[in-house]
């Protein structure tokens, strides 16, 4: 091909935008490709999946307000722990009682060793939080401030440890028991799940087995006894009471005649 060939007749481009403009048309803008949004749509798709998993966390709750809990996480960890050592001899004993049937003793004794605020409180004892970190701060042993609430989303929901993803999850749930379910509706889940012994879980099945009877016979030195027990039922056995769960005892039977519980 020759030089003038290659030559544009029309280097302006004028001729173009003539013929153009006789047929009635202009010069379209320049197609832009749209810039991809990477980042924005991952945080977008983060967003909507915590989103979505904070929902499905909350149907549990929503479900056992209505329905009692068959089975627990603590009950399902001691449970796979004792098949993971070959314990054979293992089993769970757990029977259901409704808060009505049960000694209002029970859950005095409870409220009385473990959350004596729990009438007033929204899920969270700060004052009890903050002496908890001044303690701490002063080198004392630490010691819990779960409240009873606290305990239920744990014993429920979670696995043992003191992880700060666990907390996490503790409080949220914590806060939906709150929002969800009635005081009583906690206590009575409180009540049947709590752990008093190896296997052993629930008022009802430990005055059973403890005492010989039914929780709606407890009295208060049996209902205290049991409460003394709940922070480490496996170092407190009720049914070998050592020195140190006999003076927790007698403390929960002084709280509950100081707070006017039943006794």
């Amino acid at each position: 091909m020759s030089r003038a060939a290659r030559i544009d007749p029309d280097p302006d481009g004028e001729r173009r935008r003539a013929a153009r403009a006789r047929l009635g048309l202009e010069d379209a803008p320049p197609v832009r490709r749209p810039r991809r949004r990477r980042p924005l749509r991952a945080l977008r798709a983060l967003l909507l999946g915590v989103f979505a998993a904070a929902l499905l966390s909350l149907l549990p709750v929503v479900l056992l307000r209505y329905v009692d809990p068959p089975l627990t996480a603590l009950m399902l960890g001691e449970w796979l722990d004792a098949t993971r050592t070959g314990d054979s001899g293992f089993s769970l004993d757990r029977q259901w009682r409704p808060l009505k049937a049960m000694s209002p003793l029970a859950a005095a004794a409870v409220i009385a060793a473990e959350d004596q605020k729990f009438r007033a409180h929204h899920g969270f004892d700060f004052e009890a939080i903050s002496a908890v970190l001044a303690a701490r701060d002063a080198g004392a042993p630490l010691r819990g401030a779960s409240t009873i609430t606290q305990q239920v989303a744990k014993n429920l929901f979670l696995w043992r440890g003191r992880h700060w993803v666990r907390k996490g999850l503790e409080a949220w749930f914590t806060i939906w028991l709150e929002v969800l379910w009635s005081k009583d509706r906690i206590l009575e889940i409180y009540l049947n799940v709590a752990q008093f012994g190896r296997g052993v879980y629930g008022v009802e099945a430990a005055s059973r087995r403890y005492f010989g009877h039914g929780a709606n016979a407890l009295d208060a030195p049996e209902a205290a006894l049991l409460a003394g027990a709940l922070p480490n039922p496996v170092h407190y056995r009720v049914d070998a009471p050592n020195r140190g769960l006999r003076r927790r005892q007698d403390w929960i039977l002084r709280q509950m005649r100081q707070l006017g519980l039943p006794r």
